[in-house]
């Protein structure tokens, strides 16, 4: 198995935590980083695991998505008001099961392998995920 890896940096997004006790229930936003590990048995025909040069859907949906946006709980208690600050143009919402940086890295890493499988013909596999919650903070997800 060989691997490589992408990043994508200085994404604006906020989230808050609901439940959480702190500060951390406000919204709030940090500059995110996302590192792709990729992997794959074989390199291609130009001796690449994955061609950087071709992952601009990647990139592409992390601007349409994550770019400015806020990432909120599904059953954020506040949901209603929230939805309501998003018809107004104040929000750019996606709804996750969890808004902390290992609940992101978890539903980030299920978007991305399927839209590299598609791309690779399922040649390479989304090893694992690194998401970066300012430069303080981070988590990694990779399935078992």
């Amino acid at each position: 198995m060989i691997t490589c890896t992408k990043s994508y940096r200085d994404i604006p997004l906020s989230h808050r935590q609901p439940l959480h006790a702190g500060r951390c229930s406000r919204l709030h936003g940090h500059s995110w980083a996302v590192t792709l590990t990729f992997e794959a048995k074989e390199l291609d025909d130009n001796g690449f695991v994955i061609d950087f040069g071709d992952l601009h859907f990647i990139k592409d949906w992390i601007d349409q998505n994550l770019d400015h946006a806020t990432a909120l709980r599904d059953n954020d208690p506040h949901r209603a008001e929230c939805e309501k600050m998003e018809s107004l143009g104040l929000l750019k919402i996606f709804w996750v099961d969890s808004a902390s940086c290992e609940g992101i890295a978890h539903f980030l890493y299920y978007i991305f392998q399927p839209m590299i499988d598609q791309k690779t013909k399922s040649r390479v596999r989304l090893k694992s995920l690194h998401l970066e919650e300012d430069s303080k903070n981070s988590a990694t997800y990779q399935p078992s």
